[in-house]
């Protein structure tokens, strides 16, 4: 690590660096961000050395030319329900143990000075050496949100052979069954399940969350059988970048649900519009494949014209191509042989001109009763 001696606005202060850039530099897991707690100071003393404060709750301030993170040593008191609910006492007067004693994993409560000496109260070395997640104290449970980040770190570390502590498990049920998690905002629990999905192991978010009962809190619908189809769908991602990654696994997750069901998810994590109609056009595009394959008065490649005019209408497909695109990307990984005819069938009523039709004197109700027959007329076409 740089030291951060030589930056003179940090001249005299007692800087650590903390939580995920120490754990993952022990790990040899890549180093995107630092953060820093900075001990021993005030907040006018971190303003008058040109740091911007932007904590709300909390004396968090970004460095004026890196703009990362330093936030003053804290602790915090629980004093009502959910992620929310904690009174900070930030002040000289905290030490660096009392601020790593807030914190919700061992792994995650180690200190490195700015010489490279590490602070470890809690032998999280040893538990990153034993592969384990244990949680700190008692007041792990009341953090809520903890329950969906240790679900998360163990998505990010388990192909490292990480595992979570017995009693740590325990906690995290405690805390699902005790009706902390319906007082999270689903905003929070979105961005914590968000990057669970980008992660390497993203199915084992979920099935830790099934095994600590949390699942059926926010995800009542991914119950057993489904969320063992979900899984498997979500293995199967398309090589696209139209959309990241996290939000192909979301759709591929939640594509065995219902209509009604995957609406009623989507609005209770309040997901972004984006992420949600992935979904619903994901869906869109199981329901054609399934469809065609399991058709027995059909060949098993074989597509049906007004199927696939309306999963075009259905995806937007003349004023958004690249939804159509995308889901093309994903047809190519469920069934390859498809994708070909499905691409002629695309392009043949994309070259359906409205213009051509106007010359022939259709206008009004007519002239799109026309075009969406010309459409059915070229895609049946290109598929036969």
């Amino acid at each position: 690590m740089k030291e951060t001696d030589s930056d003179p606005r940090l001249a005299g202060l007692n800087v650590y660096r903390v939580g995920g850039a120490v754990r993952d530099e022990l790990l040899g897991w890549p180093v995107y961000d630092n953060d820093w707690v900075v001990v021993g100071a005030t907040p006018d003393a971190m303003r008058k050395r040109g740091f911007k404060p932007v904590g709300r709750d909390f004396p968090v301030f970004l460095h004026p030319e890196t703009a990362e993170e330093y936030a003053l040593a804290r602790t915090e008191r629980k004093s009502g329900h959910g992620y929310a609910g904690f009174e900070v006492h930030a002040s000289p007067d905290v030490s660096l143990e009392e601020d790593l004693l807030r914190r919700d994993l061992t792994i995650n409560a180690i200190a490195q000075s700015t010489k490279g000496e590490l602070t470890d109260p809690f032998n999280g070395q040893g538990d990153i050496e034993r592969r384990v997640l244990r949680h700190i104290s008692a007041a792990f449970s009341e953090d809520p949100l903890r329950v969906l980040r240790t679900a998360r770190f163990l998505a990010r570390y388990a192909s490292l052979g990480f595992t979570i502590a017995p009693e740590t498990l325990t906690l995290m049920r405690k805390v699902s069954r005790s009706g902390e998690l319906e007082h999270l905002a689903a905003e929070r629990v979105w961005v914590e399940t968000e990057k669970a999905l980008g992660e390497p192991s993203p199915e084992v978010y979920f099935t830790t969350l099934e095994r600590c009962d949390a699942l059926n809190v926010w995800w009542p619908e991914l119950a057993g059988e489904v969320l063992v189809k979900g899984l498997a769908a979500m293995a199967q991602v398309p090589d696209s970048d139209m959309f990241p990654l996290a939000h192909w696994r979301h759709a591929q997750l939640v594509s065995p649900l219902s209509d009604e069901q995957r609406d009623a998810l989507s609005e209770r994590l309040k997901l972004p519009n984006a992420v949600a109609q992935l979904a619903r056009h994901t869906a869109l595009t199981y329901s054609l494949i399934n469809h065609s394959l399991t058709n027995h008065a059909l060949p098993a490649d074989a597509l049906e014209g007004a199927s696939v005019l309306r999963w075009l209408e259905r995806l937007d497909g003349w004023r958004k191509p690249e939804q159509v695109e995308g889901q093309l990307a994903l047809v190519k990984v469920l069934a390859p042989e498809q994708v070909g005819p499905l691409e002629s069938a695309w392009k043949a009523a994309r070259e359906v001109s409205p213009q051509a039709l106007i010359a022939e004197g259709y206008q009004g109700a007519a002239l799109g009763e026309a075009l969406r027959e010309r459409r059915e007329q070229a895609v049946e076409a290109a598929l036969t």
